[in-house]
């Protein structure tokens, strides 16, 4: 199984544009299928992230959660650095107020689940975002209200819930982890070590058909729905490819401003490039029909986000290939 996946994984890019390619044109071609696209998600997501953390020993997560320099790096560029990038990227479209919110939603929320798989696929320190996870989730609670309050007035904080937020971070975080968790702890047992490694080389070779079918499955579940609105959409992709841009030379800047490590750099920058729009649909979609374009907005960015991480996943580590304490 070992071969398979180091195979999948030299061919990694061309799989995912592949797979990008074929769930858009599903999804275009067959509207009708975007339901059972959108019941996959869920379950695809967390089985890649299950396999994710599979091949992350719990002992380096613990080690990563006192690595202060990294902590500090990531909750200063999300919360401090973000904010003031996606308030100024948004003021082009800050007459229409459907966009605004919509942008302003998945921009200020930094990303805890594919983030970590992006970033080991580009040799970034995994473990070390998982560690920084909860902060994340707990900080984005806090300070979403706040920051919309400041950039799209009072009435844009009526739509903050915590309860997606939180069904999120038990489906994607918690119960991946704990599976994870419990099969390492099989591994070192003689009764259940045979079981328990025959399954890790099983995800491991799975890591790659995982992300394609996640990533076929999002595109194909609302391609059809921007599609429609396109017209509407389309001056939301300068933004949120502008600020693809301006994360990814910042968090390198960043980076080397704190001192880390490479495996640290990869991190900060995919954590301060990508966001967090699984979690912030639920929101989006539960607004009113006169804010339509919201949960359309955050898939828009969801797309291009999607098409930028596969290209970051072979440009990150160029950009970052060894930066030292």
């Amino acid at each position: 199984m070992t071969g398979i996946g180091q195979r999948l994984e030299r061919r990694q890019v061309a799989l995912y544009l592949a797979a990008i390619a074929a769930g858009a044109l599903a999804g275009w071609l067959v509207p009708a299928i975007a339901p059972v696209f959108t019941a996959l998600i869920t379950p695809a997501l967390g089985l890649l992230l299950f396999a994710t953390f599979l091949g992350v020993p719990l002992a380096d997560v613990r080690r990563s959660v006192r690595d202060i320099r990294f902590l500090g790096a990531v909750l200063v560029l999300n919360f401090a650095i973000v904010p003031v990038v996606a308030f100024a990227l948004t003021r082009v479209i800050a007459g229409d107020r459907a966009l605004l919110l919509g942008a302003l939603l998945v921009l200020l929320t930094p990303c805890v689940d594919y983030v970590i798989v992006f970033t080991g696929l580009a040799g970034g320190a995994r473990d070390r975002l998982l560690a920084a996870t909860p902060l994340l989730m707990l900080l984005q609670i806090l300070l979403l209200p706040v920051y919309l309050l400041l950039f799209a007035g009072p009435a844009a904080t009526g739509v903050i819930e915590v309860g997606p937020f939180a069904r999120a971070f038990l489906l994607f975080i918690v119960l991946p982890l704990a599976a994870a968790g419990l099969l390492q702890t099989g591994s070192r047992m003689p009764r259940t070590a045979g079981a328990a490694h025959a399954t890790e080389s099983v995800m491991s070779a799975l890591m790659v058909p995982l992300m394609m079918l996640t990533l076929a499955v999002v595109v194909g579940s609302q391609v059809s729905a921007v599609g429609a609105q396109a017209a509407a959409l389309v001056g939301l992709v300068p933004v949120y490819l502008a600020f693809l841009t301006v994360m990814v030379a910042v968090g390198v800047l960043a980076a080397r401003v704190w001192r880390l490590d490479a495996p640290a750099a990869r991190a900060l920058v995919f954590s301060g490039a990508t966001r967090n729009s699984l979690v912030v649909l639920p929101l989006a979609l539960a607004l009113p029909a006169s804010l339509q374009l919201v949960p359309l907005a955050v898939v828009t960015q969801t797309l291009v986000e999607l098409l930028g991480m596969v290209i970051l996943v072979r440009l990150v580590p160029r950009l970052v290939p060894g930066i030292r304490r």
